[in-house]
């Protein structure tokens, strides 16, 4: 019975770092933002092998004449495919964590992965280039999943005081997942001709260890209670994932926003732009979800070692140079995890983003500079590596974070939709635009960037509200002023007191007043 699994008093609701909480964000994240950090990188090092299977197999296969600029497009579609993808993957994201949770939805999109890494793992022997690109497209579906549903399953299941920490572990996993690319990218390992299809498959190993090992953890409390209405299973969940500390009082804050919701129907993404009551919530993700992807972080992460060769890096040094810049990405990462609880999202996200707007503005003015004064070959690297640093601990994970704090239950599927909708037609853009924008205007177009950049941080200092040890409830009537809309607009039957659980498993009817 459910009030045999609830013995905890009342007090303040917190949490402590357990060994399940901490595994379960490792391993959702290891099997799914890994690869997205993965496959971000991983057409980087074997660049030119692909465009020459291209020009090769075109040429031979089908007798088409290729030149430069046609391989150039043909290549910037491949890079930029793995977006549309991503794209496709998070319109679905709103009807799959509805109809499956945020759990199930993590293993049953793991199907993809395999048969994307199989078109890509086959398509040199099978001599068709449109099995690398149909490969990159299904990768980038199950990322454009999972990029929204592994922060939304661990902005649930996390406590209030931990959220910011689980939060960004999906983050260090991306930055992992760039660095382990571009060390097996390397020329001793498996950046050689004959071994980039088996380099672009890597994907299927991590999703297999996930598949194996999370079906076996507990779906979202939150989906639970307040979708599936199941008291017993929610407490179940609690129970797995907090050793100590006051289910009670999470339960009761739970119950409060299921009350406040004007439906336990999930809204629309139509539903969601309508909503006057989260208007600045939806405009805030807005822009730091396309802040996030047009900051220049995609172009690096694309093409580092077209950037580091035209910033003077002799060709042998560079893939070494670009394995270096994935090592400080990882320790960036981990940095912001360790310090976001401690600084809160609102610091991490100014400074990030300051940061890299400066060193934009310096990649400009070394490569510029750079035929007067040969050190500033040094001074573009070290502000590529700004760059990854300021993005990784701050920006990478904040935004997917804040996506999960700022709406309700109701809302939140709609809105990692549109946040992922935006962030992945950002990413598609850059991925596919930059080599041109590049031509066309040199180190200049580094400058957009920086625009951007201080831009976002000048809204994140002005507009969004720090939301650290904020419950959800908290933070939507933080909200309520600015959407000039009254505190008791936000709930459909505000006059309903908290109830207890009775004794049969259900939620307990409430006083009218």
């Amino acid at each position: 019975m459910a009030e045999e699994l609830l013995v905890e008093k009342h007090g303040e609701m917190s949490g402590h770092l357990t060994p399940s909480l901490l595994l379960v964000a490792f391993l959702s994240s290891f099997g799914s933002s890994m690869l997205y950090g993965f496959n971000l990188a991983v057409v980087n090092s074997p660049a030119q092998y692909i465009k020459d299977f291209y020009n090769e197999t075109l040429t031979e296969e089908y007798g088409w004449e290729t030149d430069e600029e046609f391989l150039t497009v043909l290549y910037s579609l491949t890079v930029s495919i793995f977006a549309v993808g991503g794209m496709t993957g998070a319109l679905l994201v709103g009807r799959l964590v509805t109809t499956y949770g945020r759990k199930g939805t993590l293993v049953r999109i793991t199907v993809l992965v395999f048969i994307g890494g199989a078109l890509m793992a086959f398509s040199r022997s099978c001599r068709m280039p449109a099995m690398v690109i149909l490969g990159r497209f299904i990768v980038g579906v199950h990322s454009g999943i999972s990029l929204s549903v592994v922060p939304m399953y661990l902005g649930e299941i996390a406590p209030k005081n931990l959220r910011g920490f689980l939060g960004l572990v999906p983050s260090i996993h991306i930055c992992l997942g760039v660095f382990i690319a571009q060390v097996m990218g390397l020329g001793e390992l498996l950046g050689k001709e004959e071994h980039w299809p088996l380099l672009l498959s890597l994907v299927v190993f991590p999703t297999m260890v996930q598949l194996l090992l999370l079906p076996w953890f507990p779906e979202s409390p939150r989906y639970l209670l307040i979708e599936k209405r199941n008291v017993h299973a929610t407490i179940a969940a609690l129970k797995w994932y907090r050793t100590k500390g006051n289910i009670q009082a999470e339960l009761e804050e739970m119950q409060e926003e299921q009350r406040s919701l004007t439906s336990i129907q999930t809204i629309s993404v139509w539903g969601l732009l309508k909503d006057r009551c989260v208007r600045w919530q939806v405009i805030t993700i807005i822009v730091v979800n396309i802040g996030m992807q047009l900051s220049g972080i995609d172009a690096i992460w694309f093409y580092t070692n077209d950037i580091f060769k035209d910033a003077g890096i002799p060709e042998p040094y560079i893939q070494y140079t670009t394995v270096g810049t994935g090592a400080i990405e990882v320790i960036s990462g981990m940095l912001g995890c360790f310090t976001i609880e401690h600084l809160g999202r609102r610091p991490l996200m100014i400074g990030g983003f300051l940061f890299m707007g400066l060193c934009c503005a310096g990649i400009t003015v070394s490569v510029i500079l750079q035929p007067h004064l040969m050190f500033m070959r040094y001074i573009s690297v070290g502000c590529v590596v700004g760059i990854i640093a300021g993005f990784c601990i701050g920006p990478a994970g904040v935004p997917f974070l804040i996506t999960a704090e700022l709406f309700k239950q109701s809302h939140r599927p709609a809105a990692y939709t549109v946040a992922g909708c935006l962030n992945w037609m950002s990413n598609f853009t850059i991925g596919f635009l930059f080599p041109f924008l590049e031509m066309d205007m040199g180190p200049y177009c580094y400058l957009i960037f920086c625009v951007i950049c201080l831009g976002v941080a000048l809204y994140t200092t002005f507009i969004i509200p720090e939301t650290k040890n904020k419950t959800f409830m908290e933070i939507s009537q933080m909200f309520a002023s600015r959407n000039n809309i009254l505190e008791d607009e936000l709930t459909s039957n505000g006059h309903l007191k908290m109830s207890m659980m009775n004794g049969y498993g259900t939620l307990g009817h409430s006083d009218s007043t």
